[in-house]
This record gives structure tokens, C-alpha cells and sequence, in this order.
């Protein structure tokens, strides 16, 4: 038997890899949403979160950045 899921292909580096994988793992998106380890490089998550992990990496990136502009 096939099973076809519909998913999307993420590449990142490692850090961010066990970041989603802690999101995962935590349920924070009430749903488990990777859906293939393919390497240390890749995952194959469901299509449908995309957009929740788009902004909980953009919220991560702001929250651990520093804009220079911001001192004057």
C-alpha cells in the first residue's frame, strides 16, 4: 500500500533543523507536522504549516538580532 502525504521541502542548516524538530516534538502547532527526516540538511513537513513555521523563524530571527539603526 502507498501512502502519499502532501508536504513542502525544507532546507536549512542543523541549528534550525532541531529547532523545528523541537517545535514538533512540543506540539506547539497542535499537530505534528514533519513528516520525513530526509538528512541532516532536510525535511519534508505538511504543507498546511509552512506559514506557522515562516513566522516562528522570523520571530526567532528577530528576537536573537540586533539592528545597529536602532542606537540613534
Amino acid at each position: 500500500m502507498v501512502n502519499v502525504s502532501k508536504g513542502s521541502l525544507i532546507t536549512c542548516d542543523a541549528a534550525v533543523k532541531q529547532y523545528l524538530i523541537h517545535l514538533d516534538e512540543t506540539n506547539e502547532f497542535g499537530m505534528k507536522f514533519i513528516l520525513h527526516h530526509l538528512d541532516e540538511n532536510h525535511l519534508f513537513v505538511a504543507t498546511s504549516a509552512v506559514p506557522l513555521i515562516k513566522e516562528r523563524l522570523n520571530k526567532l530571527m528577530d528576537s536573537i538580532s540586533y539592528d545597529l539603526g536602532e542606537t540613534r
